[in-house]
């Protein structure tokens, strides 16, 4: 059976000097969290602004809760925080509460604001600039929330944010894809963040996006092998992703654990987690 997209990137490209961004093809199932990961400058903040229609694309399109990113009644329906995009600092969350309103028009539910404010222990008489950074992701999160959207795109949700606040925050994001029509795409470099909710996991690499794959069968097929270098050659073909040589023997990548315990069986192979496949992939680039 066909899976029902939210969203998706169809052969999406972008230029900028010195950077190019594609073509990428993501997609973005229907009551999924989807996490995209990637090193810095790797495109993932381009390619989240051309998603929600922040940026145009150079070329491809794209695909967003059945129409375009071009109409804004499309755009109304998605939610979005970006990690460098704040309120202005003299204002208070009754007073952006307030503005919403006016910009969403009957879309914006003020006593569902009122309730994330009071959710998340934000004073709404407070004024911006006496917010934590963490406060301001809440009140980010509040303002993309209240206006009942059906996407969430969000940039670093957790980034500098400490380990209680950030649990709240997965546990919203948890909550909101209990209605199989709501979605979320999100970047981060937390990736155990992305380990705990993420429903599929979308590597970009240098503006080209490597893989997106099933969280679990992700975590289940990678692994690191470690052996002498000899043994490699017992590897089936393309198992050995990048091979990292120690004084005591070598690290490798390898995709497809199975494989590779079947083929070494006193070798030790442990699960790679999201970090480990990023940095062997970074690593054999740099060879």
């Amino acid at each position: 059976m066909k899976t029902k997209l939210s969203a998706a990137l169809c052969g999406i490209q972008k230029h900028y000097p010195g950077f190019a961004l594609g073509p990428v093809d993501l997609q973005i199932p229907a009551g999924a969290i989807v996490g995209l990961v990637g090193e810095n400058g790797a495109g993932k903040t381009t390619a989240l602004k051309i998603l929600c229609g922040v940026n145009p694309a150079d070329g491809g399109r794209v695909e967003l809760l059945g129409g375009s990113p071009g109409d804004p009644a499309i755009r109304a329906r998605v939610g979005v925080v970006f990690e460098d995009a704040y309120f202005y600092e003299s204002l208070t969350a009754a007073q952006i509460g307030r503005a919403m309103g006016g910009i969403f028009g009957p879309r914006w539910d003020g006593e569902l604001y009122d309730g994330y404010l009071h959710r998340f222990g934000l004073e709404p008489r407070k004024k911006v600039k006496a917010y934590s950074r963490g406060m301001r992701m809440k009140l980010s999160l509040a303002t993309a929330l209240a206006h009942r959207p059906e996407l969430l795109v969000l940039d670093e949700p957790t980034a500098g944010l400490d380990p209680v606040v950030r649990g709240e925050i997965l546990d919203l994001f948890l909550d909101f894809i209990q209605d199989e029509g709501h979605s979320i795409i999100l970047s981060s470099h937390i990736t155990g963040d992305l380990e705990q909710v993420a429903d599929s996991i979308a590597y970009l690499h240098h503006g080209q996006l490597l893989f997106q794959e099933d969280k679990d069968r992700l975590l289940e097929e990678y692994g690191l092998l470690r052996c002498a270098r000899a043994d490699l050659d017992k590897l089936p073909a393309g198992c050995a992703v990048f091979t990292r040589q120690g004084a005591f023997g070598c690290e490798t990548l390898v995709k497809g654990r199975g494989a590779v315990q079947a083929a070494l069986p006193g070798a030790v192979c442990d699960p790679a987690t999201i970090d480990d496949i990023m940095r062997f992939y970074s690593g054999r680039d740099r060879q």
